[in-house]
């Protein structure tokens, strides 16, 4: 399916656009679901606690690749814009290259520093080995990691969303075929996990690099080999800080779950955040694919100087955000039994802790949608700083939340902190929007 940028976007084919990137994320979402899945009811609570401790902070070096590519994606949409297809391919090359070369870089030093990792984490010493394991194998493959969530925006920017739907199809059929093939045959537990992301996540960088590398390319970005010039990179790493905070916040806020609930219920409620969060992924991939297929569009139109259609797409996405925050709102609470039961229903008392504890945290489903559309608007219109600061407040209030709480409501304190902090942060998204109206004109 071939898309174009350029146009006015009503409201249904605003939808229809934006379908394929949601169904990309939406459907990388749900492989990793599967990991978990398969490693708690094959290999047990201690290893599948211990993923869920070491993968916020695998997460947190992986999120460059968001950074750099969410960034860029509307720095070459926006170039695109302007009219400059050249420079645009040449920006496009230059991100390309950089995200391959920290990639190596990280991937190192994560892997010789994974047991201090694991380490300050607070993990004992049950969990310690699976975690090791775990993230070193991860790491090890970390340039494809990269590399993959740096393509990912791309997609659309492209005008092609619908290869990196297919893409991800792919990706996530061997990554599910593998879990089944190396967790429930051969039995290799948290390895088995590993070794099937790893090979999904190579599918989902070396396929489209070998795409948008070949003659066989017909979308409106080209990779060719160029020197990296830095205010380019830099400019798109700015752009991108907001994508990349929301990032990190969302993974150090997952160390200090995991932290407290270390201190107030022990691996089980480790375990029952880690539920909560594969649960979650559903609902924020399908936030996070609008965002990704909506910011190009809105950084064109921001480059070619058509106020009025960034006006009518900021209208129309916040009708279309509202109604996927109702709706996963509503689908959260009444499947909350079903899903628990799902991944732990070996477990009579986990299952009741992770069922209560899901109905109280998906309540900031509320809002949560509205906060991120917010700080990708600001990022599609190449205001990284803007759009960094509605992040790290949003960081700011869930942590002082979840160390705050617990000390006024116990346990309980936990699962709320994050309605709290969703609440306060629609406050300074609405105001954000308010202020900069005039400044923008949408």
């Amino acid at each position: 399916m071939q898309i174009e940028l350029k146009g006015h976007y009503t409201q249904k084919r605003l939808v229809q656009t934006v379908v394929p990137s949601v169904l990309m994320v939406l459907i990388s979402s749900v492989y990793g679901v599967v990991d978990g899945l398969f490693v708690s009811n094959f290999a047990g609570k201690t290893p599948f606690a211990a993923i869920n401790l070491v993968w916020p902070a695998i997460m947190v070096v992986s999120s460059l690749g968001v950074m750099v590519g969410v960034g860029g994606s509307a720095l070459v949409a926006k170039i695109k814009g302007e009219g400059d297809e050249v420079k645009a391919n040449k920006v496009f090359s230059m991100l390309i290259e950089f995200s391959m070369a920290i990639g190596l870089v990280l991937g190192v030093l994560s892997f010789v520093f994974m047991p201090q990792i694991v380490d300050w984490l607070g993990s004992d010493q049950q969990m310690a080995s699976y975690s090791i394991l775990y993230g070193r194998m991860l790491t090890a493959a970390l340039p494809f990691s990269i590399l993959q969530m740096t393509f990912t925006p791309f997609f659309m920017t492209a005008e092609r969303p619908d290869l990196g739907t297919k893409f991800t199809i792919i990706c996530g059929l061997v990554n599910i075929v593998l879990d089944a093939i190396f967790i429930g045959w051969l039995h290799w537990g948290i390895a088995g996990a590993a070794a099937a992301t790893i090979a999904s996540q190579m599918v989902g960088s070396i396929g489209p690099l070998l795409y948008f590398s070949t003659k066989r390319n017909h979308s409106s970005l080209k990779i060719r080999i160029t020197p990296i010039e830095w205010h380019p990179i830099r400019k798109a790493c700015v752009n991108g800080s907001s994508e990349f905070v929301a990032n990190i916040s969302f993974s150090v806020v997952s160390m200090c779950y995991n932290w407290q609930l270390m201190q107030y219920l022990g691996q089980a409620g480790v375990a029952a955040y880690g539920i909560i969060m594969y649960a979650g992924m559903i609902f924020y991939s399908v936030v996070s694919g609008y965002n990704i297929g909506v910011s190009p569009i809105i950084a064109y139109n921001y480059g070619a100087n058509d106020r009025k259609e960034m006006h009518s797409l900021l209208k129309h996405s916040l009708i279309i955000m509202g109604v996927i925050d109702l709706v996963c709102l509503v689908l959260s609470e009444l499947s909350a039994p079903l899903v628990a039961r799902i991944f732990v229903g070996y477990d009579a008392e986990l299952l009741q802790l992770t069922t209560v504890a899901f109905r109280i945290y998906m309540i900031s489903f509320l809002f949560s949608g509205y906060n991120a559309f917010t700080s990708a608007f600001f990022t599609s219109l190449n205001n990284g700083v803007v759009s960094a600061v509605l992040s790290f407040t949003r960081f700011v209030f869930e942590v002082a939340s979840i160390f705050i709480l617990p000390l006024l409501l116990g346990s309980a304190g936990i699962w709320i902190s994050v309605v709290l902090s969703e609440t306060f942060a629609i406050l300074l998204s609405g105001t954000a929007i308010i202020t900069l109206r005039k400044r923008y004109g949408y």
